[in-house]
């Protein structure tokens, strides 16, 4: 007696000669159809474990030229401290974090906010080619009018999967040299308040409509940098101090009290300390922590002359922090400068940025 045949197995099999044929039919009638599955079945196997890595959480790609514009253009964006070995993790949870204060979750046309960003991240998308009196819109197959003069073409109106695109491109990832860290900047020519962005980061988690992070121990909203020397400086803590007076929701009482703050993370790694060759330049001179402090506060003083300074309880905190670049000349040095006020710092046990999430409920090793 032949053993009974589950109901499952039977179908499978019952249906087994009828696949082959499809799949032969299919075959027959695309040739070109089992070549390519073959070849996007090698691709995917020729592929490298990150890009692997890559293509299913969307992790943006580091941007090379990067550390090139840092030494000549001054930029904004967002220093982060993680948990080491876990910055893929980090990176991609911080995108999500910053996805509520970059973009979408602004006031206006999200569009409008893409392009307020990075001008050219659109122009990307609306590659147009003048012929003469010919305009045609390559990318997004917009409406061409072929008259005596060069005529107009609408910008496109960008799908939320598309916004969301454009802004992993407009925000760059840069190459450390120290684990536990992430660098994220804005095109030179974007101007955004990476403060607010960060304050609106602490209101939505402290509110519940932000999840705590796992990864992200600290954001640091660099307003600005510039290459580590006693007049680059001197200059950009002046600047930032006068747009932070300015600024109608900043409010300080007199006289101003004052705190500086300076990081050095990575310098073992690039191990400057060692060349002999730099040891009488101004680059080290400026490693060290007093004169790096004396730069600083004589800027404050300079534009704020009643300013006084106060480590425990100052009402703006300039941090300067030290960025470990990768992929830049030896000797060259980058820092990230900001003037934040009262709730974004903590001054015990040391003037730093405030983690996000409070270290009782943290877990343990946070930087």
């Amino acid at each position: 007696m032949m053993p009974p045949v589950e109901q499952g197995e039977g179908t499978e099999a019952a249906h087994k000669p009828e696949q082959e044929e499809k799949v032969a039919a299919a075959q027959e009638s695309e040739p070109g159809l089992r070549g390519e599955l073959e070849g996007a079945a090698v691709a995917a196997a020729t592929m490298k474990p990150w890009e692997q890595h890559a293509g299913v959480i969307s992790l943006p790609r580091y941007d090379y030229k990067a550390p090139s514009s840092l030494l000549h253009h001054s930029h904004s964006g967002f220093f982060i401290t993680c948990s080491i070995k876990r910055e893929k993790s980090a990176t991609k949870e911080v995108m999500s974090i910053l996805d509520k204060s970059v973009g979408i979750g602004n006031n206006g046309n999200p569009n409008d906010v893409v392009e307020a960003l990075a001008p050219d991240v659109t122009s990307k998308r609306r590659k147009v080619s003048e012929d003469e009196n010919l305009t045609v819109e390559v990318k997004n197959q917009g409406s061409v009018e072929e008259k005596g003069e060069v005529s107009e073409v609408t910008p496109p109106v960008l799908s939320k999967k598309e916004i969301t695109e454009d802004k992993a491109s407009v925000l760059s990832l840069v190459k450390l040299i120290k684990s536990g860290l992430i660098l994220l900047i804005f095109p030179r020519e974007a101007s955004f308040d990476t403060v607010d962005a960060v304050s609106k980061t602490f209101l939505d988690i402290e509110s519940g409509c932000l999840k705590p992070p796992i990864w992200c121990h600290r954001i640091f909203p660099i307003q600005a940098t510039c290459s580590l020397n006693e007049k680059d400086l001197h200059a950009v803590v002046k600047k930032l101090v006068l747009d932070f007076l300015h600024n109608k929701q900043h409010k300080t009482a007199q006289p101003l009290k004052f705190a500086v703050g300076y990081n050095r993370r990575g310098m073992e790694e690039q191990k400057i300390f060692a060349r002999d060759n730099m040891k009488d330049s101004e680059v080290v001179s400026m490693l060290d922590r007093d004169k790096c402090f004396r730069v600083v506060a004589s800027a404050v003083k300079e534009t704020i002359p009643d300013s006084a300074i106060d480590l425990k309880c100052p009402d703006i905190s300039v941090l300067v922090e030290l960025l470990p670049l990768s992929g830049v000349p030896d000797g060259s040095l980058i820092a990230a400068v900001s003037v934040l006020p009262q709730n974004l710092t903590s001054t015990k046990p040391r003037l730093c940025v405030k983690p996000l999430v409070s270290e009782g409920k943290g877990k343990k090793g946070r930087s």
